[in-house]
């Protein structure tokens, strides 16, 4: 036998709309998402829903439930006490379409800036290899089934939809982390383009993403800590410091400014954003990687200030002056044509 139960349902489009409440009936062992589609089947046939597997491995049908961000597949009844209203909405962070279906595109316009995996160009497919504790090192982070409430849950995008540009979310510093730990990877500027393309220093570990972690992914500890400890290590480490500064001593002003100029056998003199390696191949195969077709700006700000002082940020910087990692050079989303993969939208 069943019991009748309160629910509370957003109702509405990208215009507006409001929670409207219905009395459905619910039986014992059921999850949210089968009183979704009981609601469906007997009282708002036009009730919008998104959803696949029923099996918490598509990650389709994310949603807010009593304001905690979960899979309706995965949410059981019995977890919510029998006078309990339960309240459902769409994602707060992502822009509704409809009822309980949310434009999450932003996360694939992400997806798509990300640099790709890089394997070696002597190592043929099928003659990959790695040892397995290499393996287990990165598989956690392979378990992720892109529900995206992780992303939804990050207050850095969730309060200020103006950091949507230079910030890529949680879900894609596990990306980062894992392709930085693969032994295959011939990317080495992977740290350091999270923190200058990716936003990973907005991140203030509150941990809320990986409490709503459907597969219990440890997206703060293994992934965006470490990461940013090893970005620290790179950039305000003194030791590290005083090395980029005695190393930087037999260049010429021009190098040191990051001047750009072209050699005849190394090619453009260029640095990434993260410009961290000081090996020119490294840093045009840093650039390249994102491949943005474009020379980052030489440095407009002078190495001192009015009182002749010399700025904080020329002593944590690697490079005399460097451009901001969010200058106004770049834009969001990169046009198709400038990806790094094969995209539909692509000719060639």
């Amino acid at each position: 036998m069943g019991t009748t139960r309160t629910f509370r349902v957003w109702r509405g489009d990208e215009t507006g709309g409001d929670l409207a409440d219905y009395q459905v009936e619910v039986n014992e062992g059921e999850v949210v998402l089968d009183v979704i589609h009981r609601l469906q089947a007997t009282q708002a046939p036009d009730l919008a829903c998104r959803w696949n597997c029923k099996a918490g491995k598509c990650g389709s049908c994310s949603m807010e439930i009593n304001g905690m961000p979960r899979l309706g597949c995965m949410t059981r009844m019995s977890t919510f006490e029998e006078s309990e209203t339960v309240t459902i909405t769409p994602l707060r962070t992502f822009p509704v379409i409809r009822d309980l279906v949310t434009d999450v595109s932003f996360n694939y316009e992400k997806a798509r800036e990300t640099p790709a995996f890089a394997p070696p160009q002597d190592v043929a497919p099928g003659q990959y290899r790695m040892k397995q504790v290499d393996v287990e090192r990165s598989q956690e982070f392979r378990k992720c089934i892109e529900c995206f409430l992780c992303q939804n849950t990050c207050h850095v995008v969730r309060d200020h939809e103006e950091n949507k540009p230079a910030f890529s979310g949680p879900r894609f510093f596990i990306r980062a982390a894992e392709l930085d730990m693969h032994p295959l990877d011939t990317k080495t500027d992977r740290k350091e383009y999270a923190q200058a393309s990716q936003g990973l220093g907005y991140c203030n570990i509150t941990k809320c993403c990986t409490e709503v972690c459907p597969e219990h992914i440890k997206i703060t500890d293994n992934a965006i800590i470490p990461m940013k400890e090893r970005v620290v290590d790179r950039r305000y480490d003194p030791i590290v410091w005083l090395g980029s500064k005695i190393f930087r001593r037999g260049q010429s002003e021009s190098d040191q400014a990051g001047a750009a100029r072209v050699d005849p056998d190394t090619g453009p003199n260029i640095h990434s954003h993260a410009g961290r390696s000081h090996d020119p191949h490294a840093e045009v195969e840093a650039e390249r990687g994102v491949n943005w077709h474009r020379q980052v700006p030489a440095p407009q700000a002078p190495p001192v200030d009015e009182r002749g002082r010399l700025p904080i940020s020329e002593f944590t910087a690697d490079r005399p002056a460097a451009p901001s990692p969010f200058g106004d050079d770049v834009t969001f989303p990169l046009p198709a044509d400038n990806l790094n993969y094969a995209h539909p939208e692509q000719k060639d």
